[in-house]
């Protein structure tokens, strides 16, 4: 079957050993808001470019498995599926079989046509995907990765709008509610002007540190409203990264829109070329393969969640563009491997045999669900460890 949009959320992330599990269960609302966000945007841009191009669009469908809620607007079906990790978007044209079955449930006394003959007597060209030109083709497909790099956009301006710019200022910005200092009464806007009688200039040397003394006690001086304060804290070790940690963040700058959406393009930008730096260095077996199935992603958008929304939009940001550059890659069942095929049908003038491509992409299907029992298991294990 030749559905566009399948994919499956396999992304790589470059993490680090020893997690706990404990309440992981509860962080699994933040993934499936954020799960549902990156395949809803991924899909609308299949979607959106079908319908502009004019290609008669079955199914728009988040999520795999049962469906849960839905409903028909014109000649489309708009579904909720029960598995939040992927979606797809059927379009006419794609799979004779389809096309035969759509025709029936519009005209159930229609006659039986031949599946090889589908293509041609029940669906309009003007509606059909594979009618329309390499190049448009192209673009339908390419369009999903692509609304992914968008999204991680919007999201990282979104987090320079509403939150601000990280600064170097050695002020509090926010204090953590349950950690050290919020219970020795270190507040917002305090200026931090020594940690064990070294002067602290920058957010930079206080952070360095603290991660070096977790589990001792150390002396903070601050000022507040002109007046000195001194507070001993014994700071708490990270379970994940060993350092120690206080429970205070950086003070953040406010940007107006513009700015905002300037940083937003640079941050992905930045972002896209450090990840495509790092899968080329593991290609090249310069560095261990680093894989993170739905099990570890939900765990990391939960911590992030408990550090603060700013924190969860950036995360969702930089999977975002991980989810795009995956499916940008050639591999079988994804968009990388379609335009791929496309590209040689542009280049030999025909199309590769449909029966030919199916099977290649139902291989890689496979595969790739292989792949992700594989890295849940290990996600799984690790955790646990």
């Amino acid at each position: 079957m030749r559905k566009t949009g399948e994919k499956l959320i396999v992304i790589t992330l470059f993490v680090k050993e020893g997690v706990e599990m404990t309440g992981w269960v509860a962080y699994i609302p933040y993934a499936v808001i954020v799960f549902g966000l990156l395949v809803l945007f991924h899909e609308l841009g299949h979607f959106a470019l079908a319908k502009v191009t004019g290609v008669q669009v079955y199914e728009f469908s988040i999520g795999f498995g049962p469906r849960l809620a839905g409903f028909r607007r014109g000649d489309t079906v708009y579904n909720l599926r029960a598995v939040p990790l992927g979606g797809f978007v059927r379009m006419a044209g794609m799979d004779p079989e389809e096309d035969l079955r759509e025709a029936g449930r519009k005209s159930p006394e229609s006659p039986e046509v031949e599946a090889e003959e589908a293509d041609k007597t029940v669906i309009s060209p003007e509606k059909s995907f594979m009618h329309k030109s390499v190049p448009k083709r192209m673009a339908i497909i390419a369009a999903g990765p692509l609304m992914n790099f968008v999204l991680a956009i919007l999201l990282f301006s979104a987090s320079f709008l509403i939150f601000g710019l990280p600064t170097n200022k050695n002020i509090v910005g926010k204090v953590i509610q349950g950690l050290p200092a919020a219970e020795v009464g270190i507040k917002p806007g305090d200026v931090i002007t020594k940690i064990n009688d070294t002067p602290t200039g920058t957010w930079l040397e206080i952070t360095d540190i603290i991660h070096k003394n977790p589990e001792r006690v150390i002396k903070i001086e601050v000022k507040r409203e002109g007046q000195t304060k001194i507070f001993t804290v014994k700071p708490v070790k990270d379970p994940e990264e060993q350092w120690g940690k206080i429970g205070i963040t950086y003070m953040s700058e406010r940007l107006g829109l513009w700015k905002s959406l300037k940083l937003g393009v640079i941050k992905t930008y930045e972002v896209l070329k450090i990840t495509v730096y790092f899968i080329g260095k593991m290609i090249a077996q310069e560095m261990p393969v680093q894989l993170s199935g739905p099990v570890r992603i939900t765990y990391e958008l939960g911590k992030a969640a408990e550090l603060g929304i700013v924190f969860l939009i950036n995360i969702a940001g930089f999977l975002s563009i991980q989810i795009g550059l995956f499916n940008l890659l050639p591999i079988p069942a994804l968009d990388g491997s379609r335009l791929l095929f496309l590209g040689l049908e542009g280049i030999r003038g025909t199309p590769i045999e449909p029966s030919k491509e199916n099977f290649i992409h139902l291989v890689g299907l496979a595969l790739l669900l292989l792949l992700m029992v594989v890295i849940t298991y290990q996600d799984i294990i690790q955790m646990l460890s």
